[in-house]
């Protein structure tokens, strides 16, 4: 049986598990020879997005709803009729929240989830997971949020486990699994401390430090 401290063991190696469907009982684990990573240092935040995200078009938080959150990026709608998280991802993903590895970012609009994300912390890596939006704009902002508290918290590594267009605008790129496994490596034997809540004027000068 799969555990959530076994799940995290294999997090340490580069491994990550997926369904074939939702409805799936059966997981499988991966280990691509390309791995999608988002550096930190070279996240690309177009102006207009800059302005979206510090504005109050969405009110952004961090751990507020983890179920709900892995629940709506499980949810089938148009433009997606099938998803990787079944029942047992869901389980565990929620039991590492509760142990402290599993986080959420939020987007909210008059009091609604409206967008966000989820991942894993382990170390100074973050392993992000799945994504969703309603509105437009709400998941690019959850990701903009993200990637300012992680460099605020001292994280090095933020692994996207494969690379999208959605993702490459914003710097995300592929690298071998060999030295992949080396920044993994580093990383998870760093600290890195993961802000909830961080004063929202640093948040705010680390969002404008972001590079378009």
């Amino acid at each position: 049986m799969l555990t959530a401290e076994l799940l995290l063991q294999a997090y340490r190696i580069g491994l990550f598990p997926m369904a074939e469907s939702r409805e799936a009982t059966e997981l499988y684990w991966f280990d691509p020879e390309q791995r999608g990573i988002m550096p930190l240092d070279g996240f690309h935040l177009p102006r207009r997005l800059r302005r979206t995200a510090l504005s109050d078009r969405f009110q952004v938080t961090a751990d507020r709803d983890f179920p709900r959150v892995i629940a709506s990026c499980a949810d089938m709608r148009a433009g997606r009729e099938e998803s990787w998280i079944n029942e047992e991802i869901t389980d565990l993903f929620v039991t590492l929240h509760r142990m402290g590895h599993g986080h959420s970012i939020e987007c909210w609009q008059d009091q609604q989830l409206v967008g966000g994300l989820y991942g894993v912390a382990l170390g100074a890596a973050f392993f992000g997971e799945s994504m969703f939006s309603l509105e437009r704009d709400a998941s690019k902002v959850a990701l903009v949020h993200l990637v300012a508290r992680l460099r605020l918290g001292g994280f090095t590594l933020l692994d996207t486990q494969f690379t999208t267009a959605h993702l490459a605008q914003f710097g995300a790129r592929e690298i071998p699994r060999a030295r992949y496994r080396r920044l993994l490596a580093q990383a998870t034997a760093r600290e890195a401390v993961w802000l909830a809540e961080p004063d929202p004027e640093r948040l705010r000068a680390e969002i404008l430090a972001l590079q378009d």
